[in-house]
């Protein structure tokens, strides 16, 4: 066999780990995904459509941050990196543009796109680095395992209904829980986390960059719907506190996490796993969050008066909450400690659930906000560095 091409990131150089444009660009699918995610929440909100909705939101998620880790591992300079990113670019436009009916007459489109893009980026995968043995077998074992998952995807894409979530849901538990075994697979062993050289400068700012995709999309669905609307004092004070809330959630991330985050992987004793823990499970929290919030957003504007019904209170309490709870999460990891203003704005949330209701929904949308800042402004000042 031929000895590797020169397609790995070199370990040395100022650029040894920064984001390339083409990796820019492949984003570009994932912001149309989260506006399909959002908008299919927002017109079919239920509880079928909340687990509809998550199941394509895992999906989604899986698939880019599979492809983050291999480019953390590869040169997406080199023509043959390059390529396949731009190939898995125009399969993912297949995949977002079939979420709408994913679950409905696109069903085998969106499973078929979703497995050619594992099985042949992990195919690629193999071949790029066919000369270094350890990261070979470590991709042959989540090769195994796509596969494996890639037969009930293409299942459920041929069922129907309560089957194609059963066997949708049993793709996702296996690739879930897939990296917690190490890929285990007999023949071929597990793999270690202490085998996985991680980028953090890389990992971290390419999670940042999906962070900023999702609330870009939040920013985006609250200007257009404000453009179409008729501007008074309610519309306005909706539209401020949407705007002065996806400013807050990005601070609460930004100003101190993202970059504890990456100290933290390239300080570690075992930077795979911190990695595979805060970027690769945790931040669904974090995205999570920000769709709730910007459906949320899209409710309280379109009725901003009145009372604030329970799937205007749903979206801004949950998703509130789950932004609050996956930032604590990832700066307990990266941090060492719970931060407290977190804890306390997840108790100020939880005391306002039994009275949102009797408020209007811009009034509401306004008190999470200022909750956000809050607890924003007491992180700040309770940071050592400040």
């Amino acid at each position: 066999m031929n000895p590797s091409p020169k397609l790995l990131r070199t370990k040395t150089g100022h650029d040894s780990s920064k984001v390339a444009f083409v990796e820019l660009f492949f984003d570009l699918v994932f912001v149309f995904a989260i506006t399909q995610l959002s908008h299919g929440l927002i017109h079919h909100f239920s509880l079928l459509g909340g687990l509809e909705t998550l199941m394509l939101l895992l999906a989604v998620w899986w698939v880019w941050i599979c492809t983050t880790w291999v480019t953390n591992w590869l040169d997406p300079e080199k023509l043959p990196v390059r390529t396949m990113l731009l190939v898995m670019m125009v399969l993912g436009l297949v995949l977002t543009s079939a979420i709408p009916d994913a679950f409905e007459s696109r069903g085998l489109a969106f499973a078929g796109a979703y497995v050619i893009m594992h099985l042949g980026r992990s195919a690629f995968f193999i071949w790029a680095v066919r000369g270094e043995p350890l990261m070979a077998r470590n991709s042959q074992r989540i090769l195994t395992w796509l596969t494996a998952s890639a037969v009930f995807w293409i299942a459920g894409g041929f069922s129907e209904g309560v089957t194609r979530i059963a066997l949708w849901a049993a793709a996702l538990g296996i690739e879930y829980v897939g990296p917690w075994t190490g890929f285990r697979v007999p023949g071929l062993g597990s793999s270690s986390t202490t085998d996985w050289e991680v980028s953090g400068h890389h990992m971290a700012e390419r999670c940042g960059l999906f962070i900023i995709i999702a609330l870009g999309e939040s920013i985006l669905v609250t200007g257009a719907t404000f453009s179409n609307l008729a501007w008074n004092a309610e519309v306005i004070g909706a539209f401020s506190a949407s705007v002065i809330g996806s400013i807050a959630m990005w601070w609460l991330y930004f100003d101190t996490a993202s970059e504890s985050g990456s100290h933290q992987i390239s300080s570690s004793d075992d930077p795979g796993r911190l990695a595979r823990l805060t970027y690769t499970y945790l931040h669904l929290l974090l995205v999570g969050g920000i769709i709730l919030i910007a459906v949320a957003d899209e409710f309280v504007l379109a009725h901003p008066g009145g009372h604030t019904d329970s799937k205007t209170l749903v979206t801004l309490l949950g998703g509130t909450g789950l932004y609050l709870l996956g930032n604590m999460l990832f700066k307990r990891i990266v941090g060492g400690n719970l931060p407290l203003s977190h804890i306390a704005g997840l108790v100020v949330l939880g005391a306002m659930s039994p009275f949102g209701s009797h408020l209007a929904p811009w009034l509401m949308s306004t008190l999470t906000t200022l909750l956000l800042i809050g607890v924003a402004a007491w992180e700040r000042r309770s940071a050592p560095c400040h």
